[in-house]
């Protein structure tokens, strides 16, 4: 069973660019019985196999900017620490249901991405730095605080922002889930949210399901890729937005 869940997560994360959290967390809760924060820290271990996978298989596409992947990573490292010890600290509930309303804020914007790409042109020079630096930052601390890659954030930023294609903006988040990721795994780690057990099963299945869906993704236009991770983005979006607010307990 982890093998399947790693496959399905891995394929997912190499299609439309994300780490496959937003699949992994939810089966580890709900088949392998697993705690919510514990999901959250073990995901993250997977998705460090999910970028390194799934960036070499762009890379030999050639849909992979290293320079853009060093300055998202370079600010998400630090960030990525701050989010997983914020995990334990803050209402959970409250983060997920703004991060909800931000993503279908963004779905719309992906989608009406060629109907905008008259209004301004993509950021270069110091101010394209400055927006993968600020993109990389925010990444980093959600990616921490809820076991996610961050792609659903990157991706967008790099598309809208900087001019960067679907393909590349997705190679690029898949590299720079590779540092995010283990700095996020290991403070989880520290704090007791892995579970080791099931990481063999979890990251095998990972590395072949990310190769597959890596390279499935070349296949489809620019605008079906779009579409497809606009549903990923409503999909995650409607997760988040539908998590209840916390009873008070009754004394």
């Amino acid at each position: 069973m982890n093998i399947l869940i790693g496959l399905a997560a891995g394929f997912f994360g190499g299609m439309v660019g994300v780490g496959g959290g937003v699949i992994m967390i939810p089966l580890m809760v709900g088949i392998l019985k697993m705690s919510q924060h514990k999901a959250h820290g073990t995901s993250l271990v997977a998705l460090v196999f999910t970028g390194l996978s799934g960036a070499i298989t762009y890379a030999l596409n050639g849909s992979v900017d290293i320079p853009a992947s060093v300055f998202l990573a370079s600010t998400a490292i630090f960030t990525a620490r701050a989010g997983a010890r914020f995990a334990n600290a803050l209402p959970e509930w409250k983060l997920k249901k703004s991060f909800g309303g931000f993503l279908i804020l963004v779905t719309l914007l992906l989608l009406m991405k060629p109907y905008l790409s008259h209004i301004s042109a993509p950021a270069t020079g110091w101010l394209k730095i400055f927006i993968l630096l600020l993109a990389g930052g925010f990444t980093g601390f959600l990616s921490g605080m809820m076991g996610v890659g961050g792609g659903s954030i990157m991706v967008p930023a790099m598309v809208l922002l900087t001019g960067f294609s679907q393909y590349t903006a997705q190679g690029c988040s898949l590299l720079a889930m590779i540092p995010i990721g283990g700095v996020g795994a290991f403070t989880h780690w520290r704090l007791g949210n892995v579970s080791t057990r099931i990481l063999p099963g979890l990251i095998s299945g990972i590395l072949i399901g990310t190769y597959l869906g890596g390279s499935m993704a070349h296949f489809l236009s620019e605008g079906a890729l779009r579409i497809i991770f606009a549903l990923v983005l409503v999909q995650t979006a409607v997760r988040y937005l539908r998590t209840p607010k916390p009873q008070p307990e009754v004394e």
